[in-house]
């Protein structure tokens, strides 16, 4: 039984070590092709403009809290508190300027449509967009489970991961899902942290929203079975050994 048990609970490392590649060498970089695209704006997200100059009395008007208090809330609320919401027409609104169409622009593309905009009203003045609602949620075998605000647009699945404190040994490397929200529904796709390959994928690196779900390995399943089997085995051993006992 001592044997059955080390044989289902030992793993190798092909099962644990990510991105496995002969190839890779501490004297020469391997180069691997990629790209990212810049992420489009949608309805629901949740925009922070910042609008800087001289006169802080009227640049501060567009500000829904004032730069120097903005974290005064604490935690992912302030985000929101400071924020900007892109309707469901994907229109924001701004003091004096009115509504702006930004849903499909990148933050970039926002950034200097409100800058152009509001240099009507105001002179000497620099506007700075950044995205607020960058938030993905992380699953299964990793060792903190939760969801995670991200700062960084062209953050990957790596890193989403350390977020959340990487896999747990129970975690398949070959086997984590990711879901993505899409204007036609959600999309599933199978990962292989194991694929030396991974960061050629498109789906490398994150969008808002995205759920990473990272399945249990099948020794692992096959250990804790084993575990429940012990424990009943052992009930019942000990069951016949009372009865055995008091005939």
């Amino acid at each position: 039984m001592l044997l059955l048990c080390c044989a289902t609970s030992c793993m190798t490392n092909k099962e644990l070590a990510y991105m496995q590649n002969d190839r890779y060498n501490t004297t020469t970089p391997t180069s691997v092709a990629n790209s990212s695209k810049p992420y489009k704006l949608q309805p629901n997200d949740v925009l922070s403009v910042k609008v800087q100059s001289e006169q802080p009395e009227l640049s501060n008007l567009f500000n829904i809290v004032d730069p120097s208090s903005s974290m005064a809330f604490g935690g992912p609320s302030a985000l929101y508190m400071t924020g900007y919401n892109i309707d469901e027409l994907g229109n924001i609104t701004l003091p004096t300027i009115g509504k702006l169409k930004v849903s499909g622009l990148t933050t970039s593309e926002t950034q200097d449509l409100i800058q152009q905009n509001l240099n009507k009203y105001l002179v000497g003045t620099t506007v700075i967009v950044k995205l607020l609602s960058f938030k993905v949620s992380v699953l299964g075998g990793v060792r903190n489970p939760g969801y995670y605000y991200v700062y960084n647009e062209q953050a990957n699945l790596l890193e989403g991961l350390s977020l959340a404190g990487d896999l747990t040994q129970a975690g398949d490397r070959k086997r984590v899902k990711l879901i993505r929200q899409t204007t036609g529904g959600s999309e599933v796709i199978m990962l292989d942290l194991t694929d030396p390959n991974l960061v050629q994928s498109p789906y490398y690196y994150l969008m808002p929203n995205d759920v990473i779900y990272v399945d249990p390995l099948r020794t692992s399943l096959k250990r804790d079975n084993l575990v429940v089997v012990t424990a009943l085995l052992g009930i019942v051993s000990t069951g016949v050994l009372l009865l055995n006992y008091f005939r």
